[in-house]
C-alpha cells in the first residue's frame, strides 16, 4: 500500500503527541526488552524471524509485556506488510478488507502481510473462521496476542495452523530498564526535561504497575508534566506524586 506525505506527516505528530509508551514503542529487537527465551540469540523465535519466513504465530502472556510490539518488530524485520486490527472493534468486513489488500499485494509485488489481532480471544467463532480460509492458504500470516489461554479462546482449525509463545511478565530489572530509558531519550522520551527520579518514587511505580510496560511508562509521563522545575531546570519526581498519577489514571 503506497504512503503519501499525509501518512508521513501524521507519523511525525504521532513522534511528539502520542503517549510515552506510544512513542518509546521498541522498533528493532536490539532494543526490545524481555522474553530472551524466545527472541534470545539462538532461541526457536529469533531463529525463525533470521530466516525471513514466519508461521502464523498467537503470543499468549500478560498486559504490557510486548506481544504488540514483537510482532511490529517481526512484521519489519521480514519485510511483511504490518495490518493491526483489535478484536474488540474489527468487523468481519474490516478482515475481509485487509485480505483482499493482501491478495491484491501478494499478486502485484509478491508483498506478504501479516495479520495482527489483538486480544483475539474476544474474537466470536464466526469471526475466527472468516479468516481461517486465508491463514490455509498464506494469503495472511496470522499473528494474534491474547492475555488468556488460546487453548480455550481459540478455534482449534486456527490453532492448529498456529504456533502458541508464551511470553512472560517483565520482571522489576526489565522494567526498570525501560523506565530510565524512557528518562534518557531526547527524541521519543522524557530526556529533554532533566527528570530525575527519586528511590521511593521509582519502586512505587514499578510496583504498582504490575509488570506492565504500558502502564509505568504513562503514569510516569502523567508524573513528570506534573513536576515543576526547579531552579536548575530539573523536574524531580517524588514518590507522592507518583501515588497522584496512579490515583488519577485509575480515576480517569
Amino acid at each position: 500500500m503506497t504512503r503519501d506525505l499525509f501518512d508521513f506527516q501524521e507519523d511525525k505528530i504521532k513522534e511528539t503527541e502520542a503517549p510515552l509508551a506510544s512513542r518509546m514503542r521498541p522498533r528493532t529487537l536490539d532494543d526490545f526488552v524481555g522474553q530472551q527465551h524466545l527472541v534470545g540469540e539462538g532461541h526457536v523465535l529469533r531463529k525463525m524471524i533470521d530466516s525471513g519466513n514466519v508461521p502464523s504465530m498467537v503470543f499468549w502472556g500478560p498486559p504490557g509485556c510486548g506481544k504488540t510490539t514483537l510482532a511490529f518488530i517481526i512484521s519489519t524485520m521480514v519485510s511483511y506488510e504490518f495490518r493491526p486490527v483489535s478484536a474488540v472493534s474489527a468487523t468481519v468486513k474490516d478482515l475481509r478488507t485487509i485480505i483482499d489488500e493482501a491478495r491484491e499485494g501478494r499478486r502485484i509485488s509478491q508483498t506478504r502481510t501479516i495479520l495482527f489481532i489483538d486480544e483475539i480471544h474476544r474474537f466470536n467463532k464466526a469471526q475466527q473462521d472468516a479468516i481461517l480460509p486465508y491463514v490455509e492458504d498464506g494469503t495472511v500470516t496470522l499473528i494474534g496476542a491474547t492475555t488468556e489461554n488460546p487453548s480455550f479462546e481459540v478455534i482449534t482449525a486456527l490453532l492448529s495452523r498456529s504456533r502458541v509463545y508464551r511470553l512472560k511478565p517483565l520482571d522489576q530489572q526489565e522494567m526498570r530498564h525501560i523506565i530510565m530509558r524512557s528518562l534518557r531519550d531526547r527524541f521519543h522520551g522524557l530526556g529533554n526535561f532533566k527528570v530525575e527520579i527519586e528511590h521511593d518514587a521509582m519502586e512505587r511505580l514499578i510496583a504498582v504497575s504490575n509488570n506492565d510496560a504500558r502502564t509505568a511508562l504513562n503514569s510516569l509521563e502523567l508524573s513528570v508534566l506534573a513536576t515543576k522545575p526547579d531552579e536548575n531546570e530539573r523536574r524531580i519526581v517524588l514518590l507522592n506524586t507518583i501515588n497522584d498519577a496512579v490515583q488519577h489514571r485509575y480515576a480517569s
